[in-house]
C-alpha cells in the first residue's frame, strides 16, 4: 500500500474515534437516557470535552480536503518523496491540534493546524505540477 493511502487511513481512523470521549463525558455529566435521547437542552459537557467537539468538527471538514488530494493523487499516479512526507506531517499535525485544542495549549493548535494546511498546499502543488 502506499504510504500516502496509508495515511489516509490513518487519518480517517483518528477522525472517527474522536467522538468517543467527548460522547462518554456527555454520558457521565447528563446521564445514559440524555446523552441518547433528544432532549430540549442537549447534556452538559465539561470544558476539554467542548474543544474535542470543536477539533473533531475542525477534522471532519479537514478531512474531506485531504482525503479529495490523496485520493487525486493516487489517481493520477503522483507518488514522491513530498507526497508522502506531506501526508505524513497532516497526519501528525492533526493529531497535535486535536491534543493541543483538547487542552488548551496556547500557540500549538495554531502551529498544528497551519502545518496540516502546509501539507495539504505540498500536494496540491504537486498536483499542479504533475
Amino acid at each position: 500500500m502506499k504510504t500516502e493511502l496509508m495515511y489516509l487511513i490513518w487519518v480517517t481512523a483518528l477522525t472517527g474515534v474522536i467522538w468517543i470521549p467527548y460522547v462518554w463525558d456527555r454520558v457521565r455529566l447528563g446521564g445514559l437516557v440524555s446523552a441518547v435521547g433528544y432532549p430540549p437542552q442537549p447534556g452538559p459537557l465539561s470544558a476539554w470535552a467542548r474543544r474535542m467537539k470543536a477539533a473533531h468538527a475542525n477534522a471532519i471538514e479537514n478531512l474531506v480536503l485531504f482525503a479529495v488530494l490523496v485520493l487525486s493523487a493516487n489517481a493520477t499516479g503522483v507518488s514522491n518523496a513530498t507526497t508522502e512526507l506531506a501526508c505524513q506531517v497532516y497526519f501528525w499535525a492533526r493529531l497535535i491540534h486535536l491534543l493541543s485544542y483538547t487542552f488548551a495549549v496556547p500557540w500549538v493548535r495554531t502551529a498544528a493546524f497551519v502545518a496540516a494546511f502546509g501539507a495539504q498546499a505540498a500536494l496540491v502543488y504537486q498536483l499542479l505540477s504533475h
